[in-house]
């Protein structure tokens, strides 16, 4: 029962006249992530995470949104260039919106920019600490150029925020192996 009534308190924070600040700054993402770090319900912290990344995903700004809209959707198409263009606008005009930020530090990511990627990352993270996507990024751009400790930390970080992280603890069970057969 307990769980129900978290839900429908975070179901009426989502939905009813809050105002909306968009973006990292959204007044209604605190009790999410409070929510998301006592849960102990696999279903309720999925329903959680959605809301969090919904509310990442507002900037306040019908344009900022619009060009985060067509750089998601040529994401999606392998359409590289246009998906840059769109997020080069988006940290250009919205230097402040952490998701702009992360989203265009994904696109380096698969193009294989990790360094690109990093620093896209480290400025989502400045502002938004709280940005579990962001952490596990970097853990997967870590592994990538092989440094494990690091990816390791960042998966760890990624856990620490969202402890049902799809994924987090299997890599985490993997670089522990590693980075301690390595003796770090």
């Amino acid at each position: 029962m307990k769980n129900v009534l978290d839900w429908m308190a975070t179901s009426a924070i989502l939905s009813f006249d809050v105002p909306v600040t968009g973006g990292q700054n959204d007044p209604r993402l605190d009790p999410l992530f409070i929510a998301l770090k006592g849960t102990m319900d696999p279903d309720e912290a999925e329903q959680l995470e959605a809301g969090i990344w919904a509310l990442w995903g507002l900037s306040g700004d019908d344009d900022i949104d619009y060009l985060m809209t067509v750089g998601i959707g040529a994401m999606a198409e392998r359409d590289g260039e246009t998906a840059l263009t769109a997020f080069n606008e988006v940290v250009s005009r919205a230097p402040n919106y952490a998701e702009g930020w992360n989203k265009r530090a994904t696109l380096f990511y698969l193009a294989g920019e990790h360094e690109l990627s990093i620093g896209d990352i480290k400025t989502t993270l400045r502002l938004e600490p709280r940005h579990f996507g962001a952490y596990s990024g970097l853990g997967l751009v870590y592994m990538a150029l092989g440094e494990e400790r690091k990816a390791l930390d960042a998966f760890e970080q990624a856990l620490e925020i969202h402890p049902h992280m799809d994924g987090a603890e299997t890599h985490i069970r993997e670089l522990r192996e590693i980075v301690k057969g390595r003796g770090f």
